[in-house]
This record gives C-alpha cells, structure tokens and sequence, in this order.
C-alpha cells in the first residue's frame, strides 16, 4: 500500500468527505470495468486498488456506525 487511502486517514476524515470518496471510487471502477470490457484497460492492478479502498471506507464508516471509532479518537490517535 504504498499510494492511496489508508483506513487511518479516513478516519479522521468526516462523514461527508467519506461519503464523496466513496462515490468518486465507485465512479472510478465503473469507468476501469468499462475499460476492460473494452480492452483499453492499461493497468489491471488500479482495478484492485480501488476496489480495497471503496472496501475501506465502507469498513471506516461501519466502525463509526458500531460506534468502535468515533472520529473524535482517531484524531487524538494520529496526533
């Protein structure tokens, strides 16, 4: 995981800014499907990085849902 999201960062993130990620990383793999249906995908391993981070953020917003991390914590954390 060298580039990209990382579950830390997205949890200092709010909501809002969650929910638009996650609709841009949807956007992005519909247009990578699209690409390699049509074969003018030129890197299949950018399909498999954007699938890990709409799992991610679903993971983070879940956490916050449960009330496991609360996005007062992981600020505190990542100071």
């Amino acid at each position: 995981m060298a580039k990209g999201l990382t579950a830390d960062d997205l949890r200092t993130e709010p909501q809002d800014v969650l929910v638009t990620k996650l609709k841009e990383a949807k956007e992005e793999l519909f247009n990578l499907r699209f690409q390699a249906a049509t074969g003018q995908l030129e890197s299949h391993g950018r399909l498999r990085e954007v699938k890990r981070e709409i799992a991610r953020i679903y993971t983070v917003m879940q956490e916050r849902e449960l009330g496991i991390v609360r996005v007062e914590d992981a600020a505190e954390e990542s100071e």
